[in-house]
């Protein structure tokens, strides 16, 4: 199918949304969340917004006296993945409205932008965590980390390619691409920095980052939600599009991701962090890739790979657990988070 940027005003669109459709529909581009085809979309949208949070509000003042305390490897690991990170959410602050354009039904442009606003809250947090627990010094080194990494700069590189193909050449092909990448960003490229926080939390450090880590992910749990309802709404509308071929392209999109991913993260971690092999990090990678793949009706990659290696990482990253604040010590519950059922989404 040929694909076009929806017009800012279509006085000629459909308004039934019986006629509707993901990508390549007529579209006036007006919001009415009284007059959906996307249900999911609009339950979405209501998670999203009362997931809102503010990085301020979680206090960093232990932290900056446990970043001192870390040793060498881990503060390495720290301001590495930091790097990583702010990079991820700055890219998808900036690209996500490049699909936005080509997306065709209302209410899913509704909760992308809301998902570009999240990234931006993202962003902040990690400026948060900087300003709190380092040096203006480090903190600037970590911004430009990528500039003396060539494993950090190698993974830069090969997201921004996978989303400037599509800006280049925006056809339907490369929006399929770009949704897989999207998918893949927000379901396998954070993990490796996510345990690595995690670690660093079972041992009663740095606390209050992994309690932003801890929002950041329940929002990116969202958003791999939101590509997964794309992807699926796609293929159902234009199942002409998923040859065999361009289905064994994306799941090679995956394969690649998951060996760049499992390399990041044995080369931040290298068996130097306490709960964190080489070997279980990969099972980890691999058994996300699976997970993720399932989602989408898709052939897993890892049939060996059959049981989750890192069950206290999910664990740990529980919201809806009750946890004791470490400076008030007293007990406190998330309760924003307490109406998450992912696979309703």
């Amino acid at each position: 199918m040929e694909l076009h940027k929806k017009k800012l005003f279509n006085e000629h669109g459909e308004r039934d949304w019986g006629k509707r459709r993901i990508i390549g529909g007529n579209t006036t581009n007006l919001i009415e969340l009284n007059n959906v085809k996307y249900d999911w979309a609009t339950k979405m949208y209501r998670t999203m917004m009362n997931n809102f949070w503010i990085p301020e509000e979680i206090p960093l003042a232990q932290d900056a006296k446990d970043y001192k305390q870390l040793s060498d490897v881990e503060r390495q690991s720290f301001d590495k993945i930091i790097s990583f990170l702010i990079f991820l959410d700055s890219l998808q602050t900036a690209n996500l409205p490049n699909i936005n354009e080509y997306i065709t039904a209302p209410e899913v442009n509704l909760i992308l932008t809301v998902h570009t606003f999240q990234e931006a809250v993202h962003s902040q947090s990690y400026s948060y965590i900087l300003d709190s627990v380092c040096s203006a010094e480090v903190r600037d080194r970590i911004y430009n980390e990528w500039r003396n990494d060539k494993h950090l700069l190698l993974r830069n590189r090969f997201i921004t390619d996978l989303y400037e193909r599509f800006i280049a050449e925006p056809n339907s092909q490369n929006l399929l691409r770009t949704i897989m990448a999207n998918y893949i960003l927000e379901g396998i490229y954070f993990y490796s920095g996510f345990s690595f926080f995690y670690a660093l939390g079972r041992q009663g450090k740095m606390l209050g980052t992994v309690s932003e880590i801890k929002y950041i992910q329940r929002d990116e749990l969202t958003h791999l939600a939101l590509f997964q309802h794309i992807f699926r709404e796609v293929r159902r509308e234009n199942p002409e599009l998923f040859t065999p071929a361009m289905i064994e392209d994306l799941r090679q999109m995956m394969k690649t991701a998951v060996e760049h991913e499992i390399a990041w993260g044995q080369y931040i971690t290298n068996n130097q962090i306490a709960g964190i092999t080489n070997d279980v990090l990969a099972q980890y990678i691999q058994y996300l890739a699976n997970e993720r793949l399932k989602k989408l009706d898709l052939d897993i990659l890892y049939p060996e790979v059959t049981e989750h290696p890192m069950k206290w990482v999910e664990h740990f990253s529980n919201m809806n657990a009750m946890k004791t604040d470490f400076f008030e010590q007293k007990v406190t519950n998330y309760a924003k988070s307490s109406n998450l059922n992912w696979d309703e989404l």
